[in-house]
Parts: C-alpha cells; structure tokens; sequence
C-alpha cells in the first residue's frame, strides 16, 4: 500500500476522492414526497439530472412534470398520487414502487407539508392537528412503511438515507403566527435525531432546515413582503435557488454524506443568524 513522504495517510492516497464518485447518485432509487413543486420539484430535477430513479408522490396528479424530468434525463421520474393524511394512499405508494424497483429504496425525502396562519384565539384545534398530521405524523407513517425497502438497499459501506425537510422555523420561531408549522418542524428535527438511533447503522437519517425558497409555500409571503425584503432578512442578502437545495439533498444521499447521520442542516443562506442581528 502506497504511502506518504513521513509514512502515514495511506488511506488518503488510495482513497477514491474524485467529485464524480463522492457525489454519485446515477442509478439510485430516490422517493420524494411533495415532488411536483416547490423545493421537492428541485430536488427531484437535482437528482434525474444526476442519473437517479426518481419516485414522487403528492395530492395532485404531477404525471406531465414527471415525464418532463424523464425526457430531460439522464435518469427517470414516475409520479404517484397520495394523500399524507390517508395511510392506504401512503400504503399504495410504498407498494407501488416496491413492485417497480425491486423492493429496494436508497434514498427517502420527505418533503411534503402545510401551513396554517392565524392569531392564537383564533386559531382553530383542527388546523393545528391538520398540520402537525402532514408535517410530522405523515412523515413517522412513510418512514415506517419504506424501511424495509431501505434496509434492502443498504450495504454496509453505502448506507440507505433518510432526508426529512423541516425548516429554519423549527430552530427559531419566526414572527408570523403560524403555530403549528414551526412545532411541526422542531419535532421532525427531534424524530430525525431519533429514528438515526433505531435505524443505524443501515440508514442515515438527517433533516433539512431550509429558509426563504421560491415555493409554493412561500408565495404569499414574497407577494406581501416582497422578495427584496424577504431576501435581505439572509446575510447573503437573496432567495434560495435550486441549487442551494439540491447541493445539500446529493450530499446526503451520496457517498459523500455516508457518515453523516442525525443532524439538521440548515440551508437559510445566514438567515438564523440575520435574524440575532
């Protein structure tokens, strides 16, 4: 085995290091929930245009994003349509690609959520279990259902990966009143950490915070505020771009994150701390 001048970092000189293995995801089976829009269609471009087999599933019918994202290629995509809230649509989905892919997953992102806004006496009980049932119940459901087809996926030098998208709501609260979301989004972090313990060492399973993306969840706000506005609450004074969000999902689903598990990532461009300023 080759070494150093001083006789160390052998692993380092026989290592394969390049940025087209560490990054690799060609041929991966990836399942994104809320797939058809927002930061769930970037990450779902991100990875067909990386080679991968992308799953994505939401309440409404994306079948024609779906093929545009096949005939761009390299990879391919298939959309599902699913309710969060409906276990047997969630079932059907699990079973679904199961059948197409061999009953194997290497990459599960949950990025399917709602939002709820309203001052706290009126804010209805309903609402509240509505959105803490789609950002954090949903997400405990698909997980349960899409571990076996993990655990078949992983080896023991390329773990399967779990990437549940919260949101820099979740690590600091933010001033609009929306309640629900950001305890939501604290306890999918806190479940991330969790399931990293029950699930390793053949899965990984990390969160993503992201801040101000041009999302459908975020149309409201850069209407009413305005994108300026909104971007200069960032240090790097702009939205987030589908790159920022795609970097951080083939880190994790690639070799290059293969030793990263628990954590939360947050993707904010500087927001967090913008906010302490």
């Amino acid at each position: 085995m080759p070494k150093s001048a001083d006789g160390e970092n052998a692993d380092a000189l026989t290592a394969e290091l390049s940025r087209a293995s560490l990054f690799d995801v060609g041929g991966k089976v990836v399942v994104i929930s809320g797939g058809g829009s927002g930061i769930g269609a970037m990450m779902a471009a991100g990875f067909v245009r990386n080679g991968a087999r992308v799953h994505i599933f939401s309440r409404k019918d994306t079948a024609a994003f779906a093929a545009e994202l096949t005939a761009a290629g390299p990879g391919a995509c298939t959309a599902h349509v699913a309710d969060a809230q409906e276990p047997a649509s969630l079932a059907a989905v699990a079973s679904a690609v199961s059948a197409a892919e061999g009953g194997r997953v290497h990459v599960l992102i949950n990025n399917a959520g709602t939002n709820f806004n309203a001052p706290l006496a009126e804010y209805p009980a309903s609402s509240f279990s509505k959105v803490v049932d789609v950002n954090l119940t949903a997400v405990f459901r698909v997980i349960q259902l899409f571990e076996p087809l993990l655990r078949a996926a992983a080896t023991p030098a390329s773990p399967a990966r779990v990437i549940n998208i919260s949101s820099m709501n979740g690590i600091h609260p933010p001033p609009m009143t929306t309640y629900a979301y950001s305890t939501s989004k604290a306890a999918v972090n806190m479940l991330s950490r969790h399931l990293a313990t029950t699930l390793a060492p053949d899965v990984t399973v990390n969160a993503v915070a992201p801040g101000p993306f041009r999302s459908r969840m975020m149309r409201g706000t850069l209407a009413a505020a305005g994108e300026e506005t909104v971007a200069s609450g960032t240090l790097m004074r702009r939205i987030g771009a589908p790159a920022d969000i795609c970097g951080a999902a083939l880190f994790l689903a690639s070799e290059a994150g293969a030793w990263v598990t628990g954590v939360t990532l947050p993707i904010e461009g500087g927001s967090l701390l913008a906010s302490s300023l």
